[in-house]
């Protein structure tokens, strides 16, 4: 998509993708990624996301990637916190006490902006994401995260009876795009209640994608 459809989204509030309540296979899941408390955990295409309050919640530093500049203001007005905010060549981070988020194009995250993280919780960038960009996207996020592990929550269904976002992640595509950096689980797979949009049958996935030694 390009990058006015996700602007445009958040301008007119259009943000069915958006979780109220924050995602249960993270709340039910993120503990196979085993991780310490502090652990630095990577959110991109972080919207405002509820996961966020959770994760700090739970005692782990959180750093995400944004586009929409007004969702990170969203976002720290609902944390109550004010944020500090400086220009990072073309990204603006924003920063408090546990929380770094990078707005602007994902794609100028270097991972000397990014810093060292333990691990990447992508519950809605894949998805988002048409096919033409997914494997740019990938290969991106493996770069800049030196292959940390990953809890990936997909979307599985028709791709036939619906057009994305959010798109259709397979088994198939989840092996094609990240089998050759990690080994790969799946931890869970549930009908979607109600449908995808309320329309068609679909499944919600989490992985595990874990960094080959």
């Amino acid at each position: 998509m390009e990058t006015s459809f996700w602007l445009n989204k958040w301008q007119t509030q259009e943000i069915g993708f958006h979780e109220p309540a924050g995602n249960q296979l993270l709340v039910h899941y993120f503990s196979a990624l085993n991780l310490a408390l502090a652990s630095r955990v990577f959110i991109p295409l972080c919207g405002k996301t509820r996961d966020i309050a959770w994760l700090l919640e739970k005692g782990y530093r959180v750093v995400g990637a944004e586009l929409s500049e007004l969702a990170i203001t969203q976002l720290f007005s609902e944390l109550g916190v004010e944020p500090k905010i400086q220009c990072i060549g073309e990204l603006k981070h924003y920063s408090a006490d546990n929380i770094d988020i990078y707005v602007g194009d994902i794609f100028n995250l270097s991972p000397d902006i990014l810093g060292p993280v333990d691990a990447i919780y992508d519950r809605a960038a894949l998805v988002a994401l048409p096919p033409k960009i997914r494997q740019q996207y990938t290969a991106h996020l493996r770069a800049i995260s030196a292959n940390a592990s990953q809890l990936l929550i997909c979307f599985a269904y028709d791709q036939n009876l619906l057009d994305g976002p959010p798109f259709s992640i397979d088994s198939n595509e989840v092996s094609i795009h990240y089998s050759t950096s990690y080994d790969i689980h799946l931890l869970a797979s549930t009908e979607l209640a109600g449908g995808l949009k309320g329309k068609i049958a679909a499944k919600e996935q989490a992985w595990l994608l874990e960094k080959k030694r």
